[in-house]
């Protein structure tokens, strides 16, 4: 970065269990600025592949930010993930995703680990493959979530990412062209 950035100052202006909204002020190229910020929790997201369906284990869930400014989209695709909230290892929380969302029950040591990007927090982005002897419930979340498990044929891949009626996350427009780009072997 040519310029470079200095005097910076937080203040916390409110907090949530989830998120805490700050006020980050900051001198850079000259100039005093002053911008919102959202500390988030890191999240980890898992492509899961099915073997014998030859398919993609998708989850399907109502997302109230999306209804506030598209109603029309809240429903959404998504990778299975969730928040590291807890005390253990991101490949531990991967695990534990995969068997609340979609029912399987994969080990840690299977669970390969693609990349991680930066959202805000980080994002740990997993790929693991299933199949139905690993399968132990219908998955569906814990507590409150409402979560729908999907299956996306891999023939039907690229017409679902083109797709703007069936919305989806960038993570997970990600994952599926890492898988077009080869990024694992059937």
């Amino acid at each position: 970065m040519k310029s470079k950035i200095k005097n910076i100052s937080i203040r916390q202006k409110s907090a949530t269990e989830v998120n805490n909204i700050y006020s980050v002020s900051f001198e850079q190229g000259g100039k005093f600025m002053t911008k919102e910020a959202t500390k988030t929790l890191d999240v980890v997201k898992i492509l899961i592949y099915h073997e014998s369906k030859k398919a993609f284990v998708l989850v399907k869930q109502f997302r109230p930010l999306v209804y506030v400014n598209h109603p029309d989209l809240a429903i959404r695709y998504e990778l299975c993930g969730g928040r590291v909230d807890k005390p253990l290892s991101y490949v531990d929380i991967a695990r534990e995703e995969v068997l609340e969302e979609c029912g399987f029950d994969v080990r840690c040591e299977d669970i390969q680990r693609v990349t991680q990007v930066v959202t805000g927090g980080t994002m740990t982005l997993y790929f693991v493959k299933v199949d139905d002897t690993m399968r132990v419930s219908d998955g569906g979340g814990i507590d409150n979530e409402m979560i729908e498990v999907v299956y996306l044929p891999l023939d039907e891949v690229r017409a679902f990412m083109f797709d703007e009626n069936m919305p989806k996350r960038p993570a997970l427009m990600f994952m599926l062209s890492w898988y077009l780009d080869g990024g694992f072997e059937i």
